[in-house]
């Protein structure tokens, strides 16, 4: 009798192997046009994994809300397929969550913005591409085109962690003609608390290439990646300042004058408008009009983005923005990937 008891408890738990699907997730190639001739050269024809969920196959007329997901920094598709002892990969988790009827079934979009610099931040810039008008003007007609979706933004959402959270949240502000709800884990956000600090690392990590980030950048390449101290750092600062302070040459300019710590107020100023707990005010009517909105967030979180959510969700009270859910949780920044299917059945529940 123990034995059996004890088998059973073994049996419900995640095994470390590879599992069938009740639903089938595709993997498509979707050329880019816009991406075409980006400024670092990276691959115009793109990945995209799209989740079927059970039931698609059966009934060839219903159609399904859509839940686009995108990744935080230095994330490509393939993580998705990454696993850890005794928890699921986000689409054997996702799957489950619909196979199990804890939420509605919906479509389920994985999309591609990596770059050379380990991201895009999802924004169009000279110094990345044109990552934004990819996902909104591609990706989305390419989906509704060859799925059946729920067309329409009412029936359509996007969540992400970190920089896939900042995504998540000024992507709906942006184009609440396509987009209605939105989930954001520990979005990049209150940009004074979660980039300054990083800054003051990276003068002292920049000493040793005479204050110029391009000759780490040259280093970098030439090694083996993330073997010096600092690597993740540095990435993260060129790569972001590509997105949001770039030159129209696409040259990154760094935020700070990297000898003197100083802030530079011009380029300061263009990162700061990408800062979500302060693009709410200058849209509103957007988030006003928005279905469902999910915000959370470690309360450890390494880079105090508890903060930068908690300050997003009361500019949302202060816009007159209603019924939106807020929660801090006890976690840091990792091994939080288990509240993306809270999240997805949340926008499944409100977008069907």
């Amino acid at each position: 009798m123990p034995c059996r008891a004890r088998h059973r408890n073994l049996a419900a738990m995640p095994l470390p192997w590879e599992r069938d699907l009740a639903g089938r997730l595709e993997r498509r190639i979707l050329h880019s046009t816009v991406l075409e001739d980006n400024p670092l050269g990276d691959p115009a024809d793109r990945p995209v994994l799209v989740y079927l969920p059970p039931g698609y196959d059966e009934d060839a007329d219903r159609r399904y809300p859509s839940v686009y997901v995108i990744q935080g920094y230095t994330g490509h598709l393939t993580m998705w397929s990454n696993r850890s002892a005794y928890r699921l990969p986000f689409p054997e988790a996702a799957d489950e969550l619909f196979a199990s009827g804890g939420a509605p079934p919906c479509i389920v979009v994985y999309v591609d913005a990596w770059t050379s610099y380990g991201g895009s931040q999802f924004v169009d810039s000279p110094g990345t591409g044109r990552y934004h008008t990819y996902l909104c003007e591609e990706v989305v007609p390419f989906v509704d085109a060859e799925y059946r979706t729920m067309a329409g933004p009412a029936h359509r959402g996007i969540q992400g962690k970190s920089s896939g959270g900042f995504g998540a949240m000024i992507t709906p502000m942006l184009r609440p003609d396509l987009f209605g709800g939105l989930g954001t884990h520990a979005g990049d956000a209150l940009y004074e608390y979660c980039y300054v600090p990083e800054f003051a690392r990276s003068i002292r990590l920049l000493r040793d290439h005479d204050g110029r980030i391009e000759a780490w950048w040259d280093d970098f390449r030439s090694r083996v990646a993330f073997t010096k101290t600092g690597d993740e750092n540095l990435l993260m600062l060129l790569g972001v300042s590509a997105c949001f302070s770039a030159e129209p040459d696409g040259t990154p300019v760094l935020p700070f004058d990297p000898v003197t710590g100083r802030l530079r107020d011009e380029q300061w100023s263009r990162w700061l408008a990408w800062d979500p707990v302060r693009m709410v005010a200058h849209h509103r009517e957007a988030l006003k009009g928005l279905r469902a909105i999910w915000i959370d967030g470690g309360k450890n979180d390494e880079w105090f983005l508890d903060l930068g959510a908690q300050a997003f969700a009361a500019e949302l009270e202060a816009a007159g923005v209603k019924g939106f859910h807020f929660e801090l949780f006890e976690g840091t920044h990792a091994r939080i990937e288990y509240r993306y299917t809270m999240s997805l059945a949340y926008l499944a529940e409100r977008l069907s």
